[in-house]
């Protein structure tokens, strides 16, 4: 398929939470997207600190072995970013700050979360070229882009007028 670009995108720690620990019914188009090849999920070091020190808290109740297969089946369905640099735009929250500058740096076209802050700079980061969203069933996944230059991903606008998908869940940190 000549000029199909795969989607891009940068994860946060709740949405891992979702996919990898709590088999959240909402992301399981996500999830296989990701497995399939026909979204490219990155990720950095700090990220994938942050989601290690999560799960390993006593309310998951997974033990060493249990979390090192979840972090084994991150990682091997996702691509290290090589080079953080400091994101364009700064998050309100600075502990998010993290995933921005992950998805700006790697050129990611979307960042999925359900956190409020970064949600809040969607319409920013729009205009820097990055799509912040909260995952949804009805969200493309698995369409590559016919533009090479873009994904095709459904804007923030979109989602919340019901054509991205529905209502996010609670955040799974609260869970």
């Amino acid at each position: 398929m000549s000029g199909v670009r795969i989607p891009t995108a940068v994860l946060d720690t709740n949405v891992l939470l979702d996919l990898w620990l709590f088999d959240d019914p909402s992301v399981r188009r996500l999830r296989a997207a990701i497995e399939q090849g026909t979204l490219r999920v990155l990720r950095s070091a700090e990220c994938d600190a942050e989601f290690g020190q999560v799960i390993g808290r006593a309310q998951f109740g997974l033990d060493e072995p249990a979390r090192a297969r979840m972090l084994s089946r991150w990682t091997a369905c996702s691509e290290a970013i090589a080079q953080v640099r400091p994101a364009p735009l700064a998050c309100a929250d600075a502990s998010d700050q993290k995933f921005l500058d992950a998805a700006f740096s790697a050129g990611a076209e979307l960042l999925l979360t359900r956190d409020k802050a970064l949600l809040g700079l969607a319409r920013r980061a729009e205009a820097a070229g990055l799509r912040i969203a909260s995952p949804a069933v009805a969200m493309p996944y698995d369409r590559p882009a016919a533009n090479p230059g873009r994904a095709s991903v459904p804007s923030p606008e979109h989602a919340a007028e019901g054509k991205g998908g529905g209502q996010a869940p609670a955040s799974a940190a609260s869970r």
